[in-house]
C-alpha cells in the first residue's frame, strides 16, 4: 500500500529534507520513526528538497508498506518515535503511482521579514531580522512583474539541477502585521533558492537599492548578479502543496 503523509516541521536544527552525510535530515529522522512502527525498511519520497534551516507548515511525502496498521493509529505511533520538531498530521492511502514531487501541481511558500531595530526573541528562529525601515508600498509594487510564466534564471542560485529555469508564478502577495512582513508566493515549481532570492530582491526594493520598475528588466536579463541577495533560510516556510 502506498501511504501519503502530510507532515509539519521546524527546520532549525535539520540539514534539510534530504539525507546528508554532515547533518541530521528530516527524511532520515522520519524514515527511522516509520520503520520502527511498521517493522520493515521503507523508501521515503518527498515533495521537494528543503535547505538547511527551512521550515514546513505542510510537507507531503510517501512510502510503500505492507503494514495493516490503520492510518489514524499509524499517525499516533509514528509521532511517538519522532523528534519533537517533526509531526505527522495526516496519513492517507494513495494511488500506487502517486509520487509527492512529480504529482504536485503547485506549491506555496511564505517568507517572513521582521522589520524592527529590536528582534523579538520568540520570533528569532522563524524570521529574517532586518533592523531597517523598508518601503512596503514599493515592495508591493515590485511584485506584479513576477507574475506569469518567465525564465527565472536571475533568481536561481548556482548548484541547482533543474533542466529549465522557466516557471509560472500564480501569486506573489505581501502582507504587513506590525513589524512582520509576509511574502506569499505560489508557483508551479521553484528553482534552487528562488523564493529566498525573490525575498532578498524585495528587501533591496524596500531599501531603495532596486526600483520596482527594474524588476522586469532583471527577469529578462537572466543575470543573477542584478537581483537581490539570497535571504537566510530561517524565514522560509513551505506552506502548502497542491495536487
Amino acid at each position: 500500500m502506498n501511504k501519503k503523509l502530510t507532515i509539519t516541521f521546524v527546520g532549525t536544527k535539520f540539514c534539510g529534507w534530504a539525507k546528508q552525510k554532515n547533518g541530521i535530515s528530516v527524511c532520515g529522522t522520519l524514515q527511522k520513526a516509520i520503520e520502527s512502527v511498521v517493522g520493515e525498511k521503507i523508501t521515503l519520497l518527498g515533495c521537494s528538497r528543503t535547505d538547511s534551516g527551512v521550515h514546513a507548515r505542510r510537507y507531503v511525502c510517501s512510502f510503500k508498506t505492507k503494514t495493516a496498521i490503520p492510518n489514524e493509529k499509524l499517525v499516533l505511533a509514528v509521532n511517538h518515535y519522532l523528534d519533537e520538531d517533526i509531526r505527522v498530521l495526516k496519513c492517507e492511502d494513495a494511488e500506487d503511482d502517486f509520487n509527492p514531487a512529480f504529482c504536485a501541481k503547485k506549491k506555496t511558500y511564505i517568507y517572513q521579514i521582521y522589520e524592527s531595530k529590536v528582534l523579538d526573541p520568540f520570533l528569532r528562529p522563524y524570521v529574517w531580522h532586518v533592523p531597517a525601515s523598508l518601503d512596503f508600498e514599493s515592495m508591493k509594487k515590485a511584485c506584479g512583474p513576477f507574475l506569469g510564466c518567465h525564465d527565472f534564471a536571475a533568481f536561481c542560485a548556482t548548484g541547482g539541477s533543474a533542466k529549465t529555469t522557466t516557471r509560472t508564478i500564480y501569486e506573489l502577495d505581501l502582507a504587513k502585521e506590525g513589524d512582520l512582513i509576509k511574502i506569499k508566493v505560489t508557483a508551479d515549481g521553484f528553482l534552487y533558492n528562488m523564493v529566498r532570492i525573490i525575498a532578498g530582491t524585495l528587501y533591496y526594493v524596500g531599501l531603495g537599492k532596486i526600483k520596482p520598475e527594474e524588476i522586469t528588466d532583471i527577469i529578462n536579463s537572466g543575470d543573477r548578479s542584478r537581483s537581490g541577495p539570497t535571504a537566510p533560510p530561517c524565514g522560509l516556510f513551505l506552506y502548502e502543496v497542491y495536487y
